[in-house]
């Protein structure tokens, strides 16, 4: 079913798959970064496995960027309350939660913490602990790391990333950060460094890059199933199920960690793109979590290995 959720006087399109029998919950989905496309291969893979368990899932395009800057997070958050109140028309009162990827996790998170009772529950794949900046940091040191690169060339990406940060914290001038971005260029790692060749004119481009995820958190207060892949190079993941953990004894959190043997930054194997790469751990744990939250199946949470670390 093809429907539009009008947001700030855009219309996002976004498609409902919805059960062929009763519906007993319901899940919004909401996007990565990189994959603001409702047709992104682990949107689709949901659509096809989660109707035949009796919940709908509703996806929608992500909303465009202006200018090339990223979408706040207080955008994302009111976009996917807004696609909820859209969902209510066909579901009903049934459980609605959001499955969020990568940056996706964090608007989700947010969306449940600014809406109280509004979500039922949050199955987050690849949710950093940490805020964008650091993430940032972590991330692009791994893919040198990965690459082969030496332990100088870490400490020059780290200096180089922290002069940009704090140009665009609105802390030093441009021509200075600029500057130390033209020397790097050069770099055979700097394709790696996730920067751009020419700064923004202003600082302040970066909405959310210190936003702190852990006090919200502990304010979503609903049942909460994270994945993350075991070989992740994008997120700090001991680090980020820290921070949930400490989140979960200040706030009302029903907490479910789950690693996936085999997957990166993607709930698939190799980093493949596609649904027949996806892990039979993450949708086996998916549906069987669910099944037992929603009522409509057994509490067995088989293909789940549970972190207690």
């Amino acid at each position: 079913m093809e429907l539009g959720i009008d947001v700030e006087g855009t219309r996002l399109a976004a498609t409902l798959d919805l059960p062929t029998g009763q519906v007993r919950g319901a899940v919004v989905i909401l996007h990565g970064a990189q994959a603001g496309h409702r047709s992104y291969f682990c949107y689709t893979h949901l659509a096809q496995i989660l109707p035949g368990a009796g919940i709908a899932v509703l996806r929608y395009e992500r909303r465009p960027r202006i200018d090339g800057h990223d979408v706040p997070l207080v955008d994302q958050a009111d976009d996917a309350a807004a696609a909820i109140a859209v969902l209510r028309r066909y579901v009903g009162e049934v459980p609605v939660g959001l499955w969020g990827w990568s940056q996706g996790a964090w608007a989700a998170t947010l969306t449940a913490a600014r809406n109280p009772g509004l979500v039922a529950f949050l199955i987050l794949v690849s949710c950093s602990g940490v805020s964008p900046a650091a993430q940032m940091r972590y991330g692009t040191a791994e893919q040198l790391r990965q690459h082969g690169f030496t332990d100088a060339d870490l400490v020059d990406l780290d200096h180089l990333r922290g002069t940009v940060e704090e140009y665009l914290r609105g802390h030093t001038g441009r021509a200075s950060a600029q500057h130390a971005v033209d020397r790097a260029a050069a770099r055979p790692w700097f394709p790696l460094a996730w920067l751009p060749r020419e700064l923004p004119t202003e600082p302040g481009t970066w909405t959310d890059m210190d936003f702190d995820p852990e006090p919200v958190f502990a304010r979503a207060n609903c049942p909460v199933l994270l994945f993350y892949g075991a070989t992740d190079a994008w997120v700090p993941v001991d680090a980020s199920i820290a921070a949930w953990r400490r989140a979960a004894t200040t706030g009302a959190l029903d907490l479910t960690i789950c690693r996936l043997d085999g997957c990166d930054h993607l709930p698939s194997f190799d980093e493949r793109e596609d649904i027949a790469s996806i892990s039979s751990q993450y949708s086996t744990t998916l549906v069987t979590w669910l099944e037992s939250h929603l009522g409509t199946g057994t509490a067995d949470r088989q293909g789940c290995r549970d972190d207690q670390s």
